[in-house]
């Protein structure tokens, strides 16, 4: 399966959102999504397992619980790939910062004013 059809689901997007932070259970995993997306325990399985069987998750037991953690390669090869598009909105996302920064330095560089609007 390609890394875009992983991603592609929404319930899968979630599953790595929720485990970005770090570890968390299986039952953290399912009571979360099983929530949201108002599915079963055995469908969120699936998810993790398409997650596991395509490289994006691992899983390890302790004692009778399973905890699962991202593995970032296949998330480094989607973003290597989404390089050569980076050109659309890094322009934009630059300009952005650009027009933040000069928000912030007016307002410090604003003279204050009373209550009456007048300055002191």
């Amino acid at each position: 399966m390609h890394a875009f059809d992983v991603l592609g689901d929404p319930v899968r997007r979630r599953i790595l959102e929720l485990l970005a932070p770090g570890e968390l259970t299986a039952g953290e995993i399912c009571a979360t999504v099983g929530t949201e997306f108002g599915i079963s325990q055995p469908g969120v399985s699936q998810h993790l397992k398409v997650l596991r069987d395509n490289g994006f998750a691992t899983v390890r037991a302790q004692g009778t619980r399973r905890l699962y953690t991202i593995d970032p390669t296949p998330l480094r090869e989607v973003d290597r790939w989404l390089d050569g598009f980076r050109r659309f909105w890094s322009p934009a996302l630059d300009a952005l910062g650009t027009e933040i920064a000069r928000g912030r330095r007016a307002r410090h560089t604003q003279t204050p004013t009373d209550d009456s609007g007048e300055k002191p």
